[in-house]
C-alpha cells in the first residue's frame, strides 16, 4: 500500500472512531435531557429561536418580503445581545425536526439538539487534534476527559452557547495549526471558522490575541530577521481571519445588515458593560467588583475531575521542554550572547509550535479572570474554551504514565498493551461516573477535592443558578398539587416552565404566578443572595416549614412551600 493511500485509510479510521464517540455522546445527552430542567437563559432563546425560524420560513416562501428591513428588525430584534448562529440552528431544528418532520417529539429537545451536536463535534475534534499532535491514545483520553467533565456535561445538554463556542475555539485553532504546515486551504478554513466562532459567542474575539501571541513566540527569531529587513511576516491564517471573520459575522446575522456600526457598538457595549449578577464564593455573595483573585482557578480545582487535573500537570511537565524549544527564538531579541547560543543549539524541530499553542489555548481563555473586574456570575462556563487544551495535556500525561507502567510491568503480562488499556479505564472512569452522578444537578456538583456537594456547601460555594432545578420537581407536583394550583416559580422563567408542560413532563393545569401571595405553592432555589425569599414566604404564610425539599447528596437545592388554607 502506498504511503498516500495508507494516510487516507488511517484518516478514515480516525474519523470513524471520532464519529462513533460523537454519536455515542449525543445519544447519552439526548437520554439525559429527559430529566433535566430548563435553565433561565434557555427560555429567552426558545423565544428568539422561534422568531428567527419563522423568518427563515418566510425567506423560503417570500424572499422579497423577508429581506425588507421591517421583516428583519421584527424577527431579529429579539435577544440581539448575542449573535445569531446557534439561535438560528436551535430555531431551524425546532421548525424542521419537530414541527415539520416530527423526527423529535419533544419540543424542548428539538431546541437543545444543535447544542448537543456541537458538543459532540468538540469531542470528535479533540480526538483528532490529540491523535495528530501526539497519538491516538492521547486523543481518546483527551476526548473522553473533555466530554465527561461534569460542568461541560451539564452545559452540553442546553439550548445555550457555551459548549458550542468551546467547540469553535478548537476548530479555529486546529485549522490555524494545520495551516502552519503550508497550504492556503487550512488558512481559509481558519478564517471561516473564526467568523463562525464570532457568530457563536463574544468570547471568540480573544482568539486573534492567542494566534498573534503564538506566532510571536514560536517565530520570534524569524520575525527579528525579517524586521531588520523591514518586513513583518504574518501567518496566512491571521490574514484570512481578519478578512473573512467580520464578513461571516455580519453576513450571518441579519440584525447587523442595517445601521451596522451603531448596532455593533450596542452589541459590544452590552458585553463590555455587562450587568453584574450574584455569585457565592467562599461564603460571600459577590455582586460587584473587585471580584476575588483565584476564582477561576479555584473553581477549576473544585469542578474538574482530579485525575484530569493530575494528568494535565504531568502532560505539561512532559511537554515543557518542547515548549521551551519552540519559544527559544525569543532569545534572539535579548542582548545575551550565551542565551542566543543556547537557543540556536536547542531550536525546536516543530515549525508549528504545537505545544506552545496548546498551552496558550489553555491559558488565554482563563486570562480575563486575572482581572478583579471581570464578572464571575457564569461560574465555569465562561472559560470552557480552555478545557479541550487541558484535556489534550491530560492525554499526553496519560500516555507518559502508561509508557512508564508498560516498561515496568508489561513484560509480565500475557498481552501487549494490556497495561495501557487498564490504565485508560481507570483514568476515564472517574470523570464518567462523576458526570453521570452529577445529572440532573450539574451546577450543584463538586468533585471530591471539594468534598463533593456537601463539602462545597460547607465552604460556601454556589449551589446552582438559572432556576433549572424546577425540572426535578415535576414528579412531586404532578403527584401532590391540586388541580389548577398556582406556583411561584422564583428563578425559573415562564418560558422554561411552559416548556416542561409542552414536553408533557408537568401537568397542564398548573400555572406560574408572579407573587408568592398569588400561589398555592412557592419554590425557592437555594442561593446565598436568595435567602430573603425564604424569609418573605415565612412572613407571608406564617410558617417556616417546607412541604418538600429537593436535595442532592443531602444538600438542599430547592424548597417547596404550600400556602395555608384560605
Amino acid at each position: 500500500m502506498s504511503p498516500r493511500w495508507q494516510r487516507f485509510v488511517d484518516g478514515l479510521k480516525l474519523h470513524a472512531l471520532g464519529a462513533a464517540l460523537a454519536t455515542a455522546y449525543v445519544a447519552v445527552l439526548v437520554r439525559g435531557a429527559k430529566t433535566l430542567g430548563y435553565a433561565r437563559d434557555e427560555g429567552f432563546y426558545f423565544h428568539a429561536s422561534t422568531d428567527y425560524a419563522r423568518w427563515f420560513d418566510g425567506l423560503l416562501h417570500d424572499r422579497h418580503v423577508a429581506l425588507t428591513r421591517g421583516a428583519i428588525d421584527a424577527a431579529w430584534g429579539t435577544n440581539h445581545e448575542h449573535p445569531a448562529l446557534m439561535k438560528s440552528l436551535f430555531g431551524l431544528s425546532w421548525l424542521f425536526l419537530h414541527e415539520r418532520w416530527h423526527w423529535i417529539a419533544s419540543e424542548g429537545l428539538s431546541f437543545r439538539f444543535p447544542g448537543m451536536v456541537m458538543g459532540a463535534l468538540g469531542v470528535w475534534l479533540t480526538l483528532v487534534f490529540g491523535h495528530r499532535a501526539h497519538s491516538t491514545r492521547a486523543g481518546v483520553v483527551a476526548a473522553l476527559s473533555l466530554a465527561f467533565m461534569p460542568r461541560v456535561f451539564y452545559h452540553a445538554h442546553l439550548d445555550c452557547f457555551d459548549v458550542p463556542v468551546m467547540t469553535m475555539w478548537i476548530v479555529v485553532l486546529y485549522a490555524y495549526w494545520r495551516s502552519l504546515a503550508g497550504g492556503v486551504g487550512w488558512a481559509l478554513a481558519a478564517g471561516l471558522a473564526w467568523g463562525l466562532a464570532l457568530e457563536t459567542k463574544h468570547n471568540a474575539w480573544f482568539v486573534p490575541f492567542l494566534v498573534v501571541a503564538h506566532f510571536a513566540v514560536t517565530r520570534a527569531g524569524d520575525l527579528r530577521s525579517a524586521a531588520t529587513r523591514g518586513n513583518l511576516p504574518l501567518p496566512l491564517a491571521l490574514v484570512a481571519m481578519a478578512v473573512l471573520g467580520p464578513l461571516v459575522f455580519v453576513g450571518l446575522w441579519p440584525w447587523m445588515w442595517f445601521d451596522t456600526a451603531t448596532r455593533f457598538q450596542e452589541y459590544a457595549g452590552f458585553h463590555l458593560h455587562h450587568a453584574y449578577y450574584n455569585m457565592e464564593w467562599m461564603g460571600y455573595n459577590w455582586f460587584h467588583p473587585p471580584f476575588p483573585h483565584g476564582y477561576s482557578w479555584g473553581m477549576m480545582l473544585f469542578t474538574v475531575p482530579g485525575i484530569t487535573l493530575l494528568l494535565g500537570v504531568v502532560g505539561l511537565a512532559v511537554k515543557l521542554p518542547a515548549m521551551l524549544r519552540e519559544g527559544s527564538g525569543l532569545a534572539a531579541w535579548l542582548p545575551l550572547r550565551r542565551l542566543r547560543a543556547w537557543a540556536d543549539a536547542h531550536a525546536s524541530d516543530d515549525p508549528r509550535g504545537t505545544w506552545t499553542l496548546v498551552l496558550l489555548g489553555f491559558l488565554v481563555p482563563m486570562a480575563p479572570w486575572l482581572s478583579t473586574g471581570t464578572p464571575i456570575f457564569g461560574g465555569t462556563k465562561h472559560w470552557f474554551p480552555a478545557y479541550p487544551f487541558l484535556a489534550l495535556l491530560a492525554g499526553v500525561g496519560f500516555v507518559r504514565v502508561a509508557e512508564v507502567l508498560e516498561e515496568a510491568f508489561g513484560k509480565r503480562l500475557p498481552r501487549e498493551g494490556l497495561v495501557a488499556w487498564a490504565l485508560g479505564v481507570l483514568v476515564v472512569l472517574p470523570p464518567v461516573t462523576q458526570a453521570l452522578h452529577s445529572h440532573p444537578f450539574g451546577l450543584s456538583n463538586y468533585t471530591p477535592i471539594a468534598g463533593g456537594a456537601p463539602g462545597a456547601a460547607d465552604m460556601g460555594l454556589n449551589r446552582q443558578f438559572w432556576g433549572f432545578t424546577t425540572g426535578s420537581l415535576t414528579e412531586w407536583f404532578n403527584a401532590n398539587a391540586p388541580r389548577g394550583a398556582g406556583i411561584y416559580i422564583h428563578d425559573t422563567t415562564f418560558e422554561s416552565f411552559a416548556m416542561l408542560q409542552h414536553d408533557g413532563r408537568l401537568r397542564d393545569d398548573l400555572h406560574p404566578v408572579w407573587q408568592v401571595a398569588d400561589g398555592t405553592y412557592a419554590i425557592v432555589h437555594h442561593e446565598l443572595h436568595m435567602n430573603e425569599v425564604d424569609y418573605q414566604i415565612w412572613t407571608a404564610w406564617q410558617s417556616p416549614a417546607p412541604a418538600h425539599v429537593l436535595t442532592y447528596d443531602g444538600v438542599p437545592i430547592v424548597s417547596v412551600y404550600r400556602a395555608p388554607p384560605r
